[in-house]
């Protein structure tokens, strides 16, 4: 693919972090450091939900699917940045360029509705436990995920198509560390009034109805906590969807960080900063929550490494 009305405009250059030569061998170790952090931590939870079968319920059917979508997460955007550090060519073709801003989009937008899927599994464990079966059956658990891929595919696919009709002149620098819709927006020539319109059209659809559902979702299970009329029962209630809550609160915190970071300064820096935040750290730190003081996965690790 190239660009309508630019046929020698071939590629655009990812700055990243720094240009400085003393900070990219620090900036090499730490990202390699966390990106085979999150490899390791999210691939033993999914081996370890595969091999218990004590663990194939909705809400590990869920968790597994959302670990391997954050191995996808920063498997897209790292090892592009890795290999441009070693080789000091910060270079990427426009095809490539697109296809990076494709599928970090598609995986960003499976993290979210995943996320609310395992809220709506919390809701009815514990709201309506006697009906928690029927109602997350195999067939509902799967439809869930298989929606969720559909809706993040399409979403992506309309948004790369808007950015293939736009020209891109003079200025081919990217002021981050992968391709972001937003960054390369600011790089084009023409008219990106529909794009923005797009992207704010659908990051309030798919993304501030998700957050709705969330937040119904945890209002009603406080309700059902609430009236448990044991201490030891409402933290046995609460424990069960703790891990997710912090979760969806570092998600959607570090997803607003972005937005804020983007809106409201003018550094690249920080922006930058802010959303390596949100795309490396936040997928490395969810195995640690998940398998903190939970344990059916530390009993299921400890059987997988034996």
């Amino acid at each position: 693919m190239v660009p309508g009305n630019q046929t020698q405009f071939t590629e655009f250059i990812l700055l990243g972090f720094s240009e400085k030569p003393d900070q990219q061998g620090p900036l090499f170790g730490l990202f390699l450091g966390m990106y085979l952090v999150t490899l390791l931590g999210n691939l033993l939870i999914m081996l370890a939900i595969g091999s218990d079968s004590h663990l194939h319920t909705p809400m590990y059917f869920f968790l597994s699917n959302l670990s391997f979508v954050d191995i996808c997460v920063v498997s897209t955007t790292v090892p592009k940045m890795l290999v441009s550090i070693l080789t000091q060519n910060k270079a990427i073709l426009y095809a490539d360029c697109l296809a990076q801003m494709s599928f970090f989009m598609v995986f960003a937008g499976l993290d979210n509705f995943l996320l609310t899927a395992m809220a709506y599994d919390r809701f009815v464990a514990i709201c309506h436990p006697l009906r928690y079966a029927a109602i997350m059956s195999p067939q509902l658990c799967s439809l869930l995920v298989l929606l969720s891929w559909i809706i993040s595919f399409l979403d992506s696919l309309l948004h790369s198509l808007m950015v293939t009709r736009l020209s891109f002149c003079t200025d081919h620098e990217i002021q981050h560390f992968f391709c972001d819709l937003g960054e390369v927006l600011k790089l084009s020539c023409s008219d990106t009034l529909i794009n923005y319109v797009l992207i704010y059209f659908l990051t309030g659809l798919l993304g501030i109805f998700p957050l709705t559902g969330i937040l119904f979702s945890y209002s009603q299970i406080c309700s059902s906590i609430l009236k448990v009329p044991s201490s030891h029962g409402k933290y046995k209630a609460f424990s069960t969807c703790g891990s997710h809550l912090s979760v969806v609160s570092l998600f959607y915190g570090t997803a607003f960080g972005v937005y804020l970071s983007s809106s409201t300064t003018h550094s690249s820096w920080k922006s930058t900063v802010a959303s390596a935040m949100y795309a490396v750290v936040t997928p490395m730190l969810n195995p640690f929550i998940y398998t903190l003081r939970n344990k059916d996965i530390e009993d299921a690790l400890k059987r997988l490494i034996r």
